[in-house]
């Protein structure tokens, strides 16, 4: 297994950190203070820091700005690269989201047609290729609550749900790690999470599906920060509350590349991850008995 370097910081925040690595270089070149450079391009001085520091990211203007200020201009074109990278990694849900959540569902199964190899790992909730309806409509009406989106909650249920067809087509391959907290987490109805449990039941049985879980008594190598999906070896899409991450960077593949094989070697399989499900199941069915059955 390769070697897993990070385990908590963001690859946006990595990717900012970078950027302003690179413009303290070309500051410090230039034999420039902070408040010298600020003063020359008429910035507050706390601009400078925290641009070199990776708390705010420039705009276009500020690398040309800054890259005539330290007579750095022959950089100028590899920053704006680094800044255009940046801004595509983080696509704010507000704007996806604008056209519906069945409108992106769309958008997802046409990436879903093109990917072969999908392997995912999920810390909090059921991957989405493997919801009930009614756990997807548990989630969907959660996104409407949270992002004040428009609430088409039926064609996105609709859309989930025919984009689940890739499951049964031999030409692809899955491998979902869970962790048996996603399992238990109160994120529906019990009744739906029943549901919810017995569709993975039989999923995991699927031959071209791979199906692994964290039990609680599992030490980890690297702590389940949050979930990530690796498409084939080109893209890592990661959800946060506020974007949609989609890296694309080697270093970023190679990361989260080491860290899903950490977390599929830490899992369960086969026989051990249905009795995982089935003591899930057990302890879930107890509370809705009715008092003295």
């Amino acid at each position: 297994m390769p070697p897993i370097r990070n385990n908590g910081v963001s690859s946006l925040n990595q990717a900012r950190l970078a950027l302003g690595k690179r413009l303290r270089e070309l500051r410090r070149r230039a034999d420039l203070s902070g408040r010298a450079l600020a003063e020359s391009l008429s910035w507050p001085p706390s601009k400078v820091s925290k641009l070199e520091n990776g708390r705010q990211s420039p705009t276009e203007d500020d690398l040309h700005a800054w890259t005539r200020a330290t007579g750095g201009e022959a950089e100028t074109e590899g920053l704006l690269a680094a800044l255009h990278t940046l801004t595509v990694q983080n696509i704010e849900w507000q704007r996806q989201l604008r056209g519906g959540l069945g409108s992106h569902q769309t958008e997802l199964a046409a990436l879903d047609a093109t990917t072969r190899l999908f392997r995912a790992f999920e810390s909090t909730f059921v991957p989405g290729l493997l919801q009930t309806a009614e756990y997807a409509r548990a989630r969907f009406t959660q996104t409407v609550a949270v992002f004040d989106v428009r609430g088409d909650v039926d064609d996105a249920v609709r859309a989930r749900i025919q984009r689940q067809d890739v499951l049964y087509r031999q030409d692809k391959r899955f491998h979902f790690v869970l962790t048996e907290a996603a399992l238990r987490y109160r994120l529906c109805p019990p009744e739906v999470m029943l549901g919810q449990l017995d569709r993975l039941l039989s999923l995991a049985s699927l031959p071209n599906v791979k199906f692994g879980i964290v039990g609680f008594p599992t030490a980890y190598q690297v702590a389940p920060t949050h979930g990530f999906w690796l498409l084939d070896d080109t893209r890592v899409m990661v959800e946060t509350f506020s974007a949609e991450l989609n890296l694309a960077g080697p270093r970023e593949l190679e990361l989260y590349r080491s860290i899903f094989d950490a977390m599929a070697a830490a899992a369960s399989y086969g026989r051990t991850a249905r009795e995982i499900i089935k003591r899930v199941i057990d302890d879930l069915s107890g509370e809705l008995l009715p008092e003295g059955e």
